[in-house]
């Protein structure tokens, strides 16, 4: 499972059964399906629903080491598949960061489906509240509507910052998760070409 960290506001809104899981759908089945991963270095997210021009979105941040996501103008259908929005949100999101095959692939190999509590560690969501605030501002000032953006070259704006993270120093988002997932890739077994090509299919498009 990947663990996320939900704000109440957050927790209240997605229909979550036992364990904290959201239901299986067409889109979302093949986390499911996949083995399970005891100690999963993808593991560990905040999460908060912000409204950005009266649309509700949702702003994430990986604990370790800060990388961003964001995922505009959510529906309430897109709440019950925040499984599948997450995948598409992080894939996406890397490729805007420049993560290479290798890392791509180390990626896809930890999807799994998110598990949500309501835990909260104070630094990751000082961190979440100030994506935030720089978001609305960057959206502000460049006149962008949340309606027309899929939320990937924000993330990965957002990725390029500095944070300052308690007892860690200065992290550089987009560094940190590139590089967590190159020493994945290089302590993985390569794929062979069926396994790449399910891993291809499986993700979505780039949308803008």
């Amino acid at each position: 499972m990947i663990l996320l960290h939900a704000t109440r506001k957050l927790f209240e809104r997605l229909p979550l059964g036992e364990q904290g899981l959201l239901e299986a759908t067409p889109r979302s089945e093949w986390l499911f399906e996949a083995e399970s991963i005891e100690a999963n270095p993808l593991s560990g997210w905040h999460g908060n629903v912000v409204t950005y021009q009266r649309r509700n979105c949702l702003l994430l941040v990986n604990d370790e080491t800060r990388f961003p996501l964001f995922l505009p103008a959510l529906t309430k259908p897109d709440f019950a598949e925040l499984n599948d929005r997450f995948v598409d949100a992080l894939m996406n999101t890397l490729l805007k960061c420049g993560a290479d095959q290798d890392q791509l692939d180390a990626a896809q190999r930890l999807l799994r489906p998110l598990q949500i509590d309501t835990l909260c560690n104070r630094s990751a969501q000082a961190t979440l509240n100030r994506m935030s605030q720089e978001l609305e501002h960057a959206l502000h000032y460049d006149n962008i509507n949340v309606a027309e953006i899929t939320g990937y070259r924000q993330g990965a704006w957002l990725a390029q910052t500095p944070r300052n993270v308690k007892g860690q120093g200065v992290l550089w988002p987009q560094k940190a998760m590139l590089e967590l997932l190159s020493g994945l890739a290089q302590g993985s077994k390569p794929q062979d070409d069926n396994q790449r090509e399910e891993a291809t299919t499986s993700l979505h498009a780039i949308r803008d």
